[in-house]
């Protein structure tokens, strides 16, 4: 991995772990970003795949495999509270700064979905133990090594 890669990939997480902690992010609000941007590198990602004919691994293409059983989680969420009770303008910030970060250290649509994987194995990770609405609204828990 060259230099600037490695040097724009901890710019981005840095910035990522401060703007989390400084704003306390819900999981869900950091999910909710995380998927929009996933989406829409995807979405560009399978453009060129078409176009080219190439193909991608499967770390690239899906989620990343959670550790923990998916199944742990039996509650129902209703989706539409949820929404309702997030905060769009603290998910704006966070969206900007992805983007604007992204865009800055110049990484390739599949460099940045594999940053952005990580970032969305964490947080399915912490979903997937959510016993109860309340706990989508707990702060990201970014571990120290982070």
């Amino acid at each position: 991995m060259p230099d600037d890669l490695v040097d724009g990939l901890v710019t981005l997480t840095e910035r990522m772990v401060n703007l989390i902690k400084q704003l306390n992010m819900p999981l869900v609000e950091v999910s909710l970003v995380l998927q929009k941007h996933i989406n829409q590198l995807m979405g560009t990602l399978n453009q060129h795949l078409e176009a080219t004919g190439q193909t991608v691994s499967e770390q690239v293409r899906s989620p990343w495999p959670l550790a923990t059983s998916e199944t742990s989680s039996s509650s129902n969420f209703a989706l539409e509270k949820v929404m309702d009770i997030v905060d769009q303008q603290r998910m704006d910030i966070l969206d900007t700064l992805v983007r604007v970060t992204l865009i800055e250290i110049d990484v390739t649509v599949i460099e940045a979905i594999l940053a952005l994987r990580q970032w969305e194995h964490l947080a399915r990770t912490q979903l997937a133990s959510a016993t109860g609405p309340g706990q989508l609204f707990s702060p990201l828990d970014v571990p120290e090594e982070w």
